[in-house]
């Protein structure tokens, strides 16, 4: 009876130590709640003045501390860490914010985030200033860009889109009122069009006008018609919706005018305009020119782009630029546009240039990590905005016949837009004009 004692409790150990090898791997969120967070939380415990004090992140206590310490607490004095003000975990790691002592600053904290998570045994540490004298500790237990999963609160609304995840664990939204202009960069199967495509996915579900302009014959964007208010498929078409765009764009202006405000989103909820992203597959197909009267044509697309760039974010028209390269050796107004364009997002690249022709301008820090980026993680990029802030991100891997569903069913969200119309793409027969709606709207907010 002993000996089937021994083998049974030998059989269920061996078996739990498999089921948390097999959990490590394939589930990394069961195995991090179950065992990862309770040993990261207790080494964080333990460990965290002395962490502190061997990264240089004390400072020493102020005259009365240390004579009130000295002499009626009869202790000896010990330098300052940053104050713990919260600690929670999450699925994918743990939050703690702190209230930094006077003499250290949110920078000292993030020079010193790889050697904090070297310290307590995490996947990365990320340190976000939330107020003046506050910052939080984002420690991530595992690598949450490995199998992208975004965060289950993750909605579009308003004008903001989640469209990939964070090293932290967090979703990388795409707020158009923040950054309504930006550009993406990448080279082939870096996974360009998935953060496209996640993109559209997240449009299609909010009351705004799309408008595509994919000079590759319209491989990329024609599937999504049903969603689209405008989509030309030639340079010579593209001019011409960008002309009436400029065209609508003053308009709008005229709009506000007679309305004293400033800005789109100051109007009346009864006069304000549909919002509308432009979304450019290729760019470089605009500037690029293969003799020389296409020089004219190449001229009214370059300065309309530049003026939707300048101006057009007062009137609710935003552009999503995205291409392989994107510097001066386009041509003449490239780098004027480039300048335009707030928000970058920056995929694997063959060459270094690429890289700085999207970040050297806005995150200087961040192009060493976008010239890393591994072959076998499509859809990893680095994105950052002219604060100078930056991170890296990956975009789930969604199938195009879903967001193509998605442009269906939402396809009654599609305005009424008649400066559109001509341009206006042909939906298939096959493919319904509306349908049941999958997810329920969630409209714009005054």
């Amino acid at each position: 009876m002993t000996d089937w004692t021994m083998w049974l409790e030998a059989t269920g150990a061996l078996a739990g130590a498999g089921g948390l090898g097999y959990a490590k791997v394939r589930a990394p969120r069961v195995y991090w709640s179950l065992v990862g967070m309770p040993v990261a939380w207790g080494r964080f415990t333990l460990s965290y003045r002395s962490t502190m004090d061997v990264c240089g992140l004390t400072v020493h206590p102020s005259g009365l501390r240390a004579f009130m310490t000295r002499n009626v607490a009869r202790r000896e004095v010990q330098p300052v860490p940053p104050k713990i003000r919260r600690i929670r975990g999450t699925s994918t790691g743990l939050r703690v914010t702190l209230r930094l002592p006077a003499g250290l600053e949110p920078a000292d904290v993030m020079a010193s985030s790889e050697r904090l998570r070297h310290a307590w045994g995490v996947h990365s540490v990320t340190v976000v200033e939330t107020k003046p004298g506050f910052v939080e500790l984002r420690m991530t237990g595992y690598d949450v860009l490995r199998r992208v999963r975004m965060p289950r609160k993750a909605r579009p609304h308003d004008m903001v889109v989640p469209v990939a995840v964070r090293e932290d664990g967090t979703a990388f939204e795409r707020d158009y009122r923040k950054a309504p202009m930006a550009l993406t960069l990448g080279a082939n199967h870096s996974g360009k069009s998935m953060y496209q495509r996640n993109l559209i996915k997240g449009l299609a579900q909010l009351p705004v006008a799309l408008v595509g302009i994919d000079c590759k014959r319209g491989v990329e964007q024609s599937a999504f018609a049903p969603r689209l208010s405008a989509l030309v498929t030639s340079p010579d078409d593209a001019a011409s919706l960008l002309g009436v765009l400029v065209a609508e764009m003053e308009d709008r202006f005229d709009l506000l005018s007679r309305h004293g405000v400033s800005d789109l989103w100051e109007l009346p909820a009864g006069a304000r305009p549909v919002p509308v992203v432009v979304l450019v597959d290729e760019v470089a197909e605009l500037f690029l020119i293969s003799s020389k009267k296409d020089e004219e044509r190449r001229e009214r697309i370059v300065t309309a782009l530049i003026r939707l760039a300048q101006m057009a974010r007062a009137i609710g028209i935003y552009l999503e630029i995205c291409g392989q390269r994107f510097g001066s050796d386009l041509g003449k107004g490239a780098t004027m546009l480039r300048a335009q364009l707030t928000g970058r997002v920056v995929h694997r690249v063959n060459d270094k240039q690429t890289a700085e022709m999207g970040l050297a301008d806005v995150a200087p820090d961040a192009v060493p990590a976008a010239s890393l980026i591994p072959m076998n993680r499509p859809g990893t990029a680095v994105a950052a905005d002219a604060s100078g802030g930056w991170s890296k991100i990956r975009t789930p891997d969604t199938l195009r016949e879903e967001v193509v569903a998605i442009c269906r069913d939402f396809a009654h969200l599609v305005p009424d837009l008649p400066f559109l119309e001509p341009f206006r793409p042909h939906v298939p027969a096959e493919a319904p004009a509306a349908g049941p709606s999958l997810v329920k709207p969630r409209p714009v907010t005054e």
